[in-house]
């Protein structure tokens, strides 16, 4: 598990935060987009093309499929252990022993 995992599934859970929020704003969906693809080293035409969805998605009001799809793609790519500690969530085992260290006298 990467640092850099850790950081894209954080930017990935700030996207999917805000597309499906009050606040659809486009300018914080293109900052996690660019984002994202700058740490995944996209080559710049990748870049582009999301650049031009982006611009795309700002004139219909309505965002562009690929975009979803880029998102999407790379959250399918990611680690499930960076996925759970971006996101704050501990797995089973490291929870169990945390009620093991408790005792109950202190309850």
């Amino acid at each position: 598990m990467g640092r850099s995992e850790v950081f894209q599934a954080q930017v990935l859970k700030n996207f999917f935060d805000t597309i499906t929020g009050t606040d659809r704003n486009l300018t914080r969906i293109y900052m996690c987009v660019i984002t994202l693809a700058k740490l995944r080293n996209e080559p710049p035409e990748k870049v582009g093309f999301l650049i031009e969805q982006l611009r795309r998605s700002r004139e219909s009001r309505e965002l562009s499929i690929d975009i979803l799809d880029y998102m999407c793609s790379v959250a399918n790519s990611l680690d499930m252990k960076s996925v759970l500690t971006a996101y704050g969530v501990k797995e089973v085992g490291e929870a169990a022993e945390d009620f093991l260290g408790v005792s109950l006298d202190s309850l």
